[in-house]
């Protein structure tokens, strides 16, 4: 048996997100339907992360299994010839048998841009949240520095779905760094965040919160206020997805074949 990583870049904006579903467009199941073509094996493919709906990726990670006689830029060369333009392997490589896209993460960086200005030109309306209003981008960047570090993100989760699940999870998160900045050209505000995991539309409400703090709604010492209200219908709202992009997964370099 042999064992692939793939680094996997996507437009977001016509799936019903990463994961597998039934008669609906998905990133997962489309790799996942080309690789079975490909190995004529029942292939079970595994990601770092699950992505919502319309929401992007530049590089999330996705590991699979097979016996097939195919190298690793055989199999990146096949399935970016038969995906859809809007999925793309950046790069794919043999791995040891203890790796998997999810369990061997270390730690992921997502970022979410907000458009400042006036006009959204047409190549970024898929990207972008347009948010051209007054803000006071100080406290905002005060804001999103309270976020690092172990805390309790109850508040800026969404539910399961299920009562009891909700009460069974951990909220606990462990956000590495955070950065709120300008991008080159002056015309964006973009949001990255780094931590070891990341419940579900967690970054996403964090940019609502930092949204309501900009607009006078919230204080930045509101955020440590958040920790211990464990009350989602306190903090800001859920942004959209389309200016998230999950950028990076990254993984211990021991899993790769060859080395020690």
């Amino acid at each position: 048996m042999r064992y692939f990583k793939l680094t996997i870049a996507y437009d977001g904006t016509d799936f019903h997100g990463w994961q597998i579903q039934p008669n609906k467009p998905t990133v997962q199941g489309e790799i996942i339907s080309i690789l079975r073509r490909l190995t004529q094996e029942h292939i079970h493919f595994h990601g770092a992360g699950r992505t919502d709906s319309g929401v992007h990726a530049l590089g999330q990670v996705g590991s699979f299994k097979t016996k097939s006689g195919l190298s690793a830029q055989e199999f990146q060369r096949a399935l970016n010839a038969l995906l859809p333009p809007t999925i793309r392997i950046m790069e794919a490589e043999e791995v040891g048998p203890d790796f998997n896209a999810r369990w061997s993460s270390v730690g992921k960086i997502y970022r979410y841009r907000i458009y400042r200005g006036r006009v959204v030109p047409p190549m970024l309306w898929r990207f972008v949240l347009h948010y051209p209003f007054p803000l006071d981008e100080e406290a905002m960047r005060d804001a999103a520095a309270r976020f690092v570090g172990m805390h309790d993100f109850a508040s800026f989760a969404a539910s399961s779905g299920s009562e009891d699940d909700d009460r069974e999870r951990t909220t606990e998160r462990e956000i590495y760094s955070t950065e709120l900045v300008r991008s080159a050209d002056n015309e964006e505000l973009v949001f990255t965040v780094q931590g070891r995991s990341f419940l579900r539309y967690m970054v996403r409400k964090m940019v609502g919160t930092l949204l309501d703090v900009g607009r006078g709604k919230l204080q930045a010492a509101d955020i440590d206020k958040l920790y211990v209200l464990r009350d989602r219908s306190k903090s800001g709202p859920t942004v959209p997805p389309q200016g998230l992009f999950m950028v990076e997964v990254r993984h211990a370099e021991a899993w790769r074949v060859g080395r020690p």
